[in-house]
């Protein structure tokens, strides 16, 4: 069985998940790997078949998504030169992680597609929502990878085909320490924005992973440095609390620790508003930017809060279910 595993390459969530799920699927299939997107930080330790531009959507420094830039970095005869050129008929099985190239492409040729995926849990009836409806963020999240059959992660098991994290091995393999800093991590936020929010507590050893620094540096008890993968597991394990967006591999990992956490959900990224809705039902810390809220930042380092949900290491059978359901 010959598989494309296709993968998300806005952000790093996507591509530190496949690096549980890659080595699983080649367990019992041989498999092929495609990257789109523009924003990721991290490399895979592994080849990678297909590298497309694909459709990202752009950081900007004020804690939201910059529509702006997103338009402006928009390609769209690339995109579906790209899209026609795949050829998804070569293989047995596509799987999707809300990659919108290999799931356009199924679509035009009439090739089965199989998405698995955290945005596939996010509209599930069962998931809170924010009180604010997002028709255009709805309609994106429906639409940017359309798939055949969808199956979803999410923070709390919603049903047999919408499950828990993947948490990586090295999370689980860890003994947390705290060492009394806090991770940041906070990639839609200027440099100069964190450390006006943070600055107030001076009392505190911040450990901030930038999107934008390319070279370590202090600013008073505020230390930056450029994101690493290794870096940032070993501050995150050690951390009191971690302080980021509310995406979903970061929040679901800090939750399976136990560590502090609090959230501040990207503007105009309604998928990060679904899953601080879910966290704030679930009595984690949500913010709606970092200016303004000192005091609700401060309660939060003062408090001893800890949620701790002890998610299962069983996604290798969820996979495999996947993968031998398709072949019927």
């Amino acid at each position: 069985m010959k598989i494309l595993y296709a993968i998300q390459g806005t952000g790093n969530g996507h591509l530190a998940r496949a690096t549980e799920i890659i080595p699983r699927l080649r367990e019992f299939a041989e498999t092929d790997v495609l990257i789109s997107g523009i924003q990721s930080d991290i490399e895979l330790p592994f080849p990678v078949r297909y590298q497309f531009y694909g459709l990202s959507f752009m950081f900007g420094s004020k804690g939201g998504v910059d529509i702006r830039r997103t338009v402006m970095k928009l390609r769209p005869y690339r995109f579906v030169r790209d899209l026609i050129g795949l050829p998804v008929k070569n293989y047995d099985l596509v799987l999707t992680d809300f990659e919108p190239v290999s799931a356009w492409a199924c679509k035009l040729k009439r090739k089965r597609c199989i998405g698995v995926s955290h945005q596939n849990s996010v509209l599930h009836p069962q998931a809170p929502r924010p009180g604010k409806t997002n028709i255009t963020g709805k309609f994106i999240l429906k639409n940017y990878a359309p798939a055949t059959e969808k199956y979803g992660y999410h923070f709390i098991e919603l049903d047999n085909r919408n499950f828990t994290p993947v948490i990586r091995q090295d999370i689980y393999n860890a003994v947390p320490k705290n060492k009394g800093h806090y991770t940041v991590y906070l990639p839609a936020f200027s440099d100069s924005e964190i450390i006006a929010a943070l600055s107030g507590f001076p009392h505190i050893r911040w450990e901030v992973f930038s999107k934008r620094s390319k070279t370590n540096y202090s600013a008073g008890n505020i230390h930056f440095q450029p994101v690493s993968f290794e870096k940032f597991n070993t501050s995150f394990i050690h951390c009191e609390g971690i302080l980021c967006n509310a995406g979903f591999e970061t929040p679901a990992e800090a939750l399976y620790m136990g560590k502090k956490l609090c959230v501040i959900p990207m503007k105009n990224q309604y998928e990060q508003a679904c899953n601080a809705a879910l966290l704030n039902s679930l009595g984690v810390t949500v913010l709606d930017g970092l200016s303004g809220n000192t005091g609700k930042l401060k309660k939060w380092t003062e408090s001893a809060r800890r949620i701790q949900i002890e998610y299962p290491n069983n996604f290798a059978d969820k996979l495999r279910e996947i993968v031998s359901t398709s072949r019927n």
